[in-house]
């Protein structure tokens, strides 16, 4: 699996960077999984170059590249005026419009108050769901009274759950047996008498005869 988590803290360190890598690995205790991180942060100059000339620079263009080509998505952005970031918004506006569509996207986010945790339904979920991605159904929110409480690394860990549920097994399909499947149509067409429908129209006719 390709898992490729993007972030977006604006410090470093971040704990929006610190929350991404603990679901990572969340994910990879559950499923082999080779993890890419984007700091969205070190590409801003080029995502306002690309929203002003149309052409993403080389790195911008790698990013790109590795999020449309993931098997899987975590998502963290830290909270400004109750919503996501600027930047965080504008690495998703450069994209593709049917990069996301069908992949599997863990959300997240950071903030100072447990106040911004509705985040999550009310921003991160509605922009995912725009872009067509599978959500899971848990979002992780960490406040800063969060990290090292109880409560945290459950969250952590359910969401990192739901989202290999929803990763294809790819395991390939066995195909039928073509004996068995005739076998099955012979015993089909022998359990019913097919009777043709101008003798049927016929036997509801006084007469006998076939209706007109």
């Amino acid at each position: 699996m390709k898992l490729v988590v993007v972030s977006a803290g604006l410090s470093a360190p971040s704990s929006t960077r610190l929350l991404a890598d603990r679901l990572a690995a969340a994910v990879e205790r559950l499923a082999p999984a080779e993890v890419q991180v984007v700091e969205v942060r070190d590409l801003a100059v080029a995502i306002a170059h690309q929203l002003t000339s149309g052409f993403p620079g080389r790195a911008l263009a790698a990013a790109q590249d590795a999020v449309t080509g993931a098997d899987a998505l975590i998502v963290v952005t830290p909270v400004f005026s109750a919503s996501y970031s600027g930047l965080f918004k504008s690495f998703f506006d450069v994209l593709d419009k049917d990069a996301l569509a069908g992949k599997p996207v863990l959300i997240a986010a950071t903030g100072g108050s447990a106040r911004h945790s509705l985040v999550l339904d009310h921003a991160l979920r509605p922009l995912f769901s725009y872009l067509r991605a599978v959500v899971v159904p848990t979002g992780v929110y960490a406040a800063s009274e969060d990290w090292g409480a109880e409560g945290l690394d459950g969250r952590i860990e359910r969401a990192a759950g739901e989202l290999v549920a929803l990763l294809p097994a790819g395991r390939p399909q066995a195909k039928p047996d073509a004996s068995a499947t005739q076998a099955a149509s012979a015993k089909a067409r022998d359990c019913f008498e097919v009777v043709p429908f101008a003798e049927q129209l016929a036997a509801l006719s006084p007469t006998g005869a076939p209706a007109a």
